[in-house]
């Protein structure tokens, strides 16, 4: 399937056509992708933003309520003064499944438009998966939940956040390293399963595409978001709103930069890249957790350095020196993409908030002056939902970019 479409976030205006039809497709599309993006908005707040007028507004709004895509609630009264204004909300009709395939487990989500996650089941792994092994979990997670979608739901499509090199044109995975795959027709083979669209990104774009949208990347329209998890650290560069992909899909690999002249090899055939030297395992051992424990390495990485006896100098020491390895790949990114702001993610949001002083300060000491007066320093605050949310954007951009069309096909 193909997915560079869908790494576009949506432009906030109304498109122009050139025919009716065309005008009315894309002003449908700008008015289900301001309520998508925003979460509710008021019809005077659709007319100030796409600049149409209210009878043309209205008559979208009601287009996309009879195909339930929105729905148009009383707004909260309280205090107001004057005529209230209907909200209108992402409906929960339209539903895309989101899958992240990891060393130790299979996430499915299930999310409607908004970013609403409304199911998320984490299946654990004994190994790390196969590729026929994802598709065997997922199939039977999405059969076990086959009369709820029949019966509640319109199942728009399938997105795929995967930890390795995705091919934009057909979504094949080129090689996830961590996962051992190699040429792995995934998206492919899980269509056939499900008899739905599949569309896959790498899942640090994802990450990227999620933050821009929903999280705390909202209307920024130059950012980098780097992920750490089991398999490793990616990147993703949202630009003037765009998410780069490169000619195959492969832009933002920031995991494999540079960091340590005499580090340790990679499996890229470097040495000393930032995902070498720069790990959750190391982490996670330091504190005595076990992987299936990860979502607790906030809370006890503060304790422990918050001791009263005295945080432990090894785990002092470890945590200073992924922080500074960190801080060489962010100072390459400010002076290679001038972002405005830079979304941590996974682990990596963890040791940003365990030292944000160390971080920060590195950075801003050695990035060159221009850029590093516009850019900040930011973890991710969509938590275990992001690559959920972002992945399922894949799913819905072709719906967003034709409400109707898509619904009526």
């Amino acid at each position: 399937m193909v997915v560079s479409d869908s790494t576009k976030v949506p432009v906030r205006a109304a498109a122009r056509g050139n025919n009716l039809d065309d005008v009315r497709r894309n002003n449908l599309s700008a008015v289900l992708n301001l309520v998508h993006s925003s979460g509710a908005v008021t019809r005077a707040q659709l007319t100030r933003d796409t600049g149409l007028n209210r009878s043309t507004i209205g008559a979208l709004v009601g287009e996309l309520v009879s195909l339930r895509l929105v729905d148009e609630t009383e707004p909260d009264t309280t205090n107001q003064v004057g005529r209230p204004s209907l909200m209108i909300k992402p409906g929960r009709r339209a539903v895309a499944l989101a899958v992240n395939p990891e060393l130790d487990a299979v996430t499915i989500g299930l999310v409607a438009l908004g970013g609403q996650v409304l199911k998320r089941i984490r299946y654990d792994t004994v190994r790390v998966p196969s590729v026929e092994e994802v598709v065997n979990i997922v199939s039977a997670v999405v059969a076990g939940m086959r009369d709820e979608l029949d019966t509640s739901y319109r199942t728009i499509g399938v997105g795929l956040a995967v930890p390795g090199l995705v091919r934009a044109s057909d979504g094949l995975v080129n090689l996830a390293p961590h996962l051992g795959w190699q040429h792995a027709p995934l998206s492919e083979m899980l269509g056939r399963s499900l008899r739905l669209p599949v569309y896959a990104a790498n899942d640090a774009a994802v990450g990227a595409l999620g933050e821009s949208l929903f999280g705390a990347g909202r209307g920024v329209r130059n950012l980098v978001y780097l992920n750490g998890g089991a398999s490793g650290i990616g990147g993703g560069v949202v630009s003037n709103g765009v998410l780069l992909t490169g000619e195959s899909g492969y832009a933002g690999e920031l995991g494999h930069t540079l960091v340590n002249s005499d580090g340790l090899p990679c499996y890229c055939g470097a040495n000393g890249c930032l995902e070498t030297e720069v790990k959750r395992q190391p982490l996670l051992d330091a504190l005595d957790l076990a992987p299936h424990r990860v979502d607790d390495l906030d809370d006890v990485l503060r304790e422990r350095l918050a001791d009263p006896a005295g945080p432990a100098p090894e785990l002092v020491a470890l945590v200073h020196r992924q922080l500074d390895f960190l801080a060489v790949t962010l100072r390459n990114a400010v002076n290679l993409f001038n972002p405005q702001l830079i979304v941590l993610g996974g682990f990596l949001g963890s040791l940003f908030d365990a030292a944000p002083e160390r971080l920060q300060g590195a950075v801003a000491r050695s990035a060159m002056l221009g850029s590093r007066e516009t850019a900040r320093i930011s973890r991710s605050s969509l938590g275990r939902d992001l690559l959920m949310m972002g992945a399922a954007q894949l799913a819905f951009a072709p719906l967003l970019a034709d409400p109707a069309g898509v619904l009526t096909a």
